[in-house]
């Protein structure tokens, strides 16, 4: 069980960010730490995340009036972005951000610097 589950942990860090990070990857190899990103990850796996077929896009639209941003790493291998498309598509006045230099990993820098700017722009909508 702890073989597989650092197996899956271990690849998720390794490609959670656009250019290799041993920090990462050592983070992920964590015992505990893979352990639980795999029992939590194949429990909404094999629950569908607890979503019916295609739920999240088909009501996007009662986010109408609602602000919020969508931020996505360009190269993130582990959500395409091709969904975080669809759901910019589906959800009017909802601004994309794909940030060029970026994978999955909130870590990098482009990623979290456009998520402070998305909170910060929030912040104005109050």
């Amino acid at each position: 069980r702890m073989s597989a589950a650092k197996a899956w942990s271990i690849w998720e860090g390794s490609t959670a960010t656009l250019t290799p990070n041993s920090a990462v990857i050592d983070y992920f190899s964590d015992p505990h730490l893979a352990l639980s990103i795999a029992r939590i990850e194949s429990h909404y796996f094999s629950h569908n995340s607890f979503f019916e077929p295609n739920q999240l896009l088909a009501n996007a639209h009662k986010l109408k009036g609602i602000p919020g941003y969508i931020v996505h790493g360009r190269y993130d291998v582990i959500c395409p972005l091709d969904q975080a498309y669809a759901l910019h598509q589906a959800w009017p006045g909802s601004e994309l951000r794909i940030i060029a230099d970026a994978g999955h990993a909130v870590s990098e820098q482009g990623t979290t610097r456009a998520l402070v700017e998305c909170t910060n722009a929030m912040l104005e909508c109050l």
